[in-house]
């Protein structure tokens, strides 16, 4: 093996979340990296008035209709535009409200679950659902990038050339505690971004509660919430039914949002596992004791000696 370089930055002296490699301590203690930490709700449970204020959470999607009933006035809207000259793409302000229904139904089902959470919208599907992958990239990235407590993403590309940038930018949101909550597809195909550990996967389940979501315990798709036969806000005011793992996916969201108006600082993987505690088919039971092992391997640390090459060997 050859060497590596010290070339990387320190813990808490580095560039912001994602940007920096940091892997070594050498020379600091705990007490040069403090980190004032939340604990979560018991049992992964939202407790008290739990309803989402504070919390940001943007809608990646067709937009929002402006003065529907059940959502209530967006807090912010953009569209992605794309020029057809030059192929500049760019995120703009707008006030057009949803093309074709999608988001509002997204955005109203958060609003159920979440009633105080703050809505955003980027539009990034034109009429008929239409849309294409680099749109929908450049909707996330910039959802992303204003750093959004969470953001719901009821859509996925099977364009694999898309694939090693949405897991670069799903990676980013996780180290900058944006929590991507993402549609898993309605058939069994390869799409992404749901795909990646890195967001909150979902899918649906068929049972008659509304307020009922499940862990699936042989990921990739990681939880199961309510979307089949869903009431859902649409265009004009109206309400319909409807059905697919959209509609299962904002309703974790909204969950998600619950949980951080009252835990504001935890992490994305904190609010996975209260996710997981909190699902209707998770048992908690006490499991087998697990004894030390009796000789401990010797510590690797820096400055140790110990000999890595017994890893190897089979």
């Amino acid at each position: 093996m050859g060497t590596t370089a010290e070339t990387t930055t320190a813990a808490g002296t580095g560039p912001g979340p994602g940007l920096g490699l940091t892997w070594s301590l050498r020379g600091r203690g705990p007490e040069d990296v403090p980190v004032l930490g939340d604990p979560g709700p018991p049992g992964g449970h939202p407790t008290g008035p739990a309803t989402g204020r504070g919390v940001r959470v943007c809608v990646v999607d067709s937009g929002v209709e402006r003065d529907h009933p059940l959502v209530g006035e967006p807090a912010g809207s953009w569209v992605v535009v794309k020029d057809a000259e030059s192929g500049e793409i760019t995120v703009e302000p707008t006030t057009t409200g949803d093309t074709c229904g999608h988001g509002t139904a997204c955005a109203g089902i958060i609003r159920r679950t979440a009633p105080e959470c703050e809505i955003h919208s980027v539009r990034v599907l034109g009429e008929r659902f239409s849309g294409t992958g680099d749109i929908l990239m450049a909707g996330l990235r910039w959802a992303v990038e204003q750093r959004f407590d969470v953001v719901n993403l009821s859509l996925s590309t099977t364009r694999t050339r898309f694939a090693q940038e949405l897991h670069s930018l799903a990676d980013s949101a996780y180290f900058a505690r944006t929590v991507i909550v993402a549609s898993a597809h309605n058939t069994p195909v390869e799409s992404f971004p749901w795909r990646f550990a890195s967001v909150i996967s979902v899918g649906s389940h068929q049972e008659d509660d509304p307020d009922l979501h499940l862990y699936n315990p042989d990921p990739p798709v990681e939880f199961f919430g309510p979307g089949q036969n869903v009431s859902v806000p649409w265009l004009g005011g109206r309400t319909i039914r409807t059905t697919g793992n959209s509609f299962a996916t904002p309703y974790v969201a909204g969950l998600c949002a619950r949980i951080l108006s009252e835990h504001p600082r935890m992490t994305a993987f904190q609010l996975k596992n209260a996710l997981y505690l909190s699902a209707a088919n998770v048992r908690h039971e006490p499991g087998p004791s697990h004894p030390r092992p009796s000789h401990p391997r010797p510590s690797t640390a820096a400055g140790d000696t110990g000999d890595d090459r017994d890893d190897s060997e089979n």
